[in-house]
């Protein structure tokens, strides 16, 4: 099996930062080195990365692909095309497709799907629903992310309102964890006939965080919380928003040792209210972009680890989806392919740590996940990671968005690093912009 040593790179892992290389055999990593090439390599195939950062690929536990059913929006193949683009090397799929996940058997098929399609790693939620724990109760931990449990009716019918139900999952699903979104249907529901009286379907896109308001999202945490607790479950929350729902969040603990984790999405971090002026509907996502001191709890939350990892809610529509009366418009949009620089803009700002970035992107989301033998760069860890030119702009624009969708809320912004290279599994899958689509990602697996 041939080896290729990258050397001269600037490698950020497990918190250190130092002028090194690895050495690839085959898909997984042989060895992390500091400095100049170890002699035995020295007649291998020799790769200087001329000081750019070399660091793990991103692991993504919240995108919508949407494949099977929905691929006029996105599918496998092209929005894990976008994800190396991005950097994101791993990704765990929703359940709110076409048919939607929740059974094993639909389970199995969506894998066998990626198997063919997808460029990146990958792995499916099994969905639940009102009606299906027998269903839940045979998933196979070891190859499966986690549960998907919409605690608030943001998509479809897999809305989980029954409280004998709720409680029964919370119970029974103990070896794996139970990811939620969190948002109380009442509260929701009640705010959207208030301003549906006054402005009947043409609801201003500024209202949007007024109807999926903090209280929605606080009283459904708060519950998903007490349960968690009451049964030991893992309870990992989905997009968090609200400077509220910190109190429930603990940072006494390392975050692999959490039974309730929480992620933040790019979006919550980036934008505030203030921004639907001029994004409109391309920023509306439930739960909803909120207050401007929201978004600056959720970074200091992020940075002192009451929130555990970031994430992109990763969910395109296409543009007539997202314009019109807001009561027929769609909530979700696009956001992988530039998650990675979003984030770095931050370090430009001097707002976040490179290692903290790596950290939450990277290293925790195989922690809470146990996913096995990803998210570091570590001797028989397989070789996924990402070269970036940390001091390299680019204009993000149609013409270089790779979304099925074709749209961005980023577009037009200037981000000061750019991604150069993604392996995966060893594998060169994104060059520069040229992609290698011989071969294709793994499905994940979990030490559990």
């Amino acid at each position: 099996m041939s080896k290729t040593v990258l050397f001269n790179a600037l490698i950020v892992n497990e918190g250190k930062t130092f002028t090194g290389g690895i050495v690839i055999n085959g898909e997984l990593i042989e060895i992390v080195f500091e400095g100049t090439i170890p002699a035995q390599y020295a007649n291998t195939i020799n790769i200087d990365i001329k000081g750019k950062l070399l660091i793990p690929g991103v692991i993504d536990d919240q995108v919508h692909f949407r494949d099977p059913g929905l691929t006029h929006k996105g599918d496998l193949y092209t929005e894990s095309k976008a994800a190396v683009a991005g950097g994101v090397t791993s990704f765990m799929d929703m359940p709110n497709v076409k048919p939607q996940t929740t059974t094993i058997d639909l389970l199995k098929e969506r894998n066998e799907i990626a198997a063919s399609k997808s460029l990146a790693n990958y792995s499916f939620y099994l969905g639940a629903t009102n009606d299906n724990l027998d269903e839940l109760l045979k998933v196979d931990i070891k190859n499966t992310c986690g549960i998907k449990l919409f605690m608030g009716s943001s998509t479809g019918n897999m809305l989980v309102d029954n409280s004998e139900t709720l409680e029964n999952i919370f119970k029974n699903i103990t070896t794996l964890p139970i990811a939620i979104h969190s948002e109380d249907e009442p509260t929701v529901k009640a705010n959207l006939a208030f301003y549906k009286e006054k402005f009947g379907d043409a609801i201003p896109i500024e209202y949007h965080p007024k109807i999926r308001d903090v209280e929605a999202c606080y009283r459904s945490s708060a519950k998903a919380v007490e349960l968690a607790h009451k049964f030991g479950t893992h309870l990992h929350i989905l997009h968090i928003s609200t400077a509220k729902e910190m109190e429930l969040l603990d940072n006494s603990i390392p975050s692999s040792q959490k039974k309730i984790t929480a992620e933040v999405c790019v979006h919550h971090l980036w934008f505030d209210e203030r921004d639907y002026a001029t994004k409109g509907a391309f920023i509306r996502w439930n739960p909803s972009i909120k207050a401007e001191s929201d978004k600056i709890a959720l970074f200091e939350a992020l940075l002192n680890n009451k929130i555990d990892i970031v994430a992109t809610d990763h969910a395109p529509h296409l543009l007539e989806e997202k314009t019109g009366l807001y009561t027929q418009s769609m909530s979700g949009g696009p956001l992988i392919q530039h998650s990675l620089q979003a984030m770095l803009e931050f370090y430009h700002q001097g707002k976040i740590s490179l290692a903290k970035v790596i950290e939450k992107m990277c290293h925790t989301p195989a922690d809470i996940f146990k996913v096995s033998k990803r998210g570091y760069l570590k001797p028989g860890y397989f070789a996924d990671f990402v070269i970036v030119d940390i001091n390299a702009s680019e204009i993000v624009s149609k013409e270089n968005i790779l979304y099925k969708c074709g749209w961005s809320p980023f577009e037009g912004q200037c981000f000061n690093s750019r991604i150069e290279q993604t392996y995966v599994n060893g594998n060169l899958v994104f060059d520069k912009g040229i992609f290698n689509e011989q071969t294709k990602g793994q499905q994940l697996s979990f030490d559990r």
